[in-house]
């Protein structure tokens, strides 16, 4: 941890960790270890009020030279009083980004905590809130698309101010009179498993590995989200969430791809 970092024991009891950001600092805290495909969960209470200009992040990357670096990305977008937060989503593989997908939510993410987990397997890259799946990344390698396939990440977890391009398109700036701003973090999990391994936990049908991340997924056989593909009923449950929740997707943004979309956007 750094910054204005610091474990706090919440209202339920629980310990968590405050992150905070002033006009002086920001914060941040990020896992002892790296993985190489593993399933990451953590609950988190957003900034509350006026948080316009402020990110608020849970995400991973890997370590090394920026241009080439891999990450998968959560990103939580402040607002104006009343307006709601934005979930901003991307990847990067090789230094190749600009895989950017928004939400909004149908909760208000400041009042309790919500649980947020990213899975990510050699096949796919799954986004989750409250185990209810928002979107999902399919490895088109084969189609050159990039994709973080071949080195490990390390889990981090930040908030900073980017009242440049965070609200609104940056027009909506940063008011630092309602400094500081704190959001908490608990019940952070990671399960890690390796393609090549044969460590038990990781044999299909065997507890979490085979556990089910909702209903959605019901009735797939073998429903690990280490090698299951989703079945028609989650397909449908993730358009419905594509309809109701998304706001941008960048493989429909035409004045950003005048020239065409990217390769795996046919496959979406």
């Amino acid at each position: 941890m750094w910054g204005n970092a610091k474990v706090v024991t919440d209202s339920s009891g629980q310990q968590a960790i405050a992150l905070t950001l002033d006009q002086s600092t920001s914060s941040a805290f990020r896992s002892k270890k790296t993985c190489l495909f593993c399933r990451i969960d953590i609950e988190i209470k957003l900034v509350p009020g006026n948080s316009a200009g402020t990110v608020t992040t849970f995400y991973m990357i890997t370590e090394g030279a920026w241009e080439f670096h891999d990450e998968i990305d959560i990103e939580f977008l402040g607002n104006s009083t009343g307006d709601p937060y934005t979930m901003h989503t991307n990847m990067y593989a090789r230094g190749q980004g600009g895989r950017e997908k928004q939400y909004k939510f149908d909760f208000d993410p400041t009042q309790d905590y919500h649980k947020y987990t990213i899975i990510w397997n050699k096949d796919w890259i799954l986004f989750l809130v409250d185990d209810k799946l928002y979107r999902q990344i399919k490895n088109n390698q084969i189609y050159g698309a990039p994709y973080p396939y071949y080195y490990p990440m390390r889990v981090y977890a930040t908030i900073w101010d980017a009242e440049n391009w965070a609200t609104q398109g940056g027009r909506v700036k940063t008011d630092w009179s309602q400094a500081p701003f704190t959001a908490y973090f608990r019940n952070y999990r990671s399960i890690s498993c390796s393609p090549f391994g044969n460590d038990p936990l990781c044999v299909p049908g065997s507890g979490w590995f085979s556990q089910q991340l909702d209903d959605s997924r019901q009735g797939s056989g073998d429903s690990s989200w280490f090698n299951q593909e989703l079945d028609e009923v989650g397909k449908q449950k993730l358009k419905d969430v594509d309809d109701k929740n998304k706001i941008y997707d960048y493989c429909t943004d035409s004045r950003r791809f005048p020239d065409g979309y990217p390769s795996e956007c046919a496959s979406q």
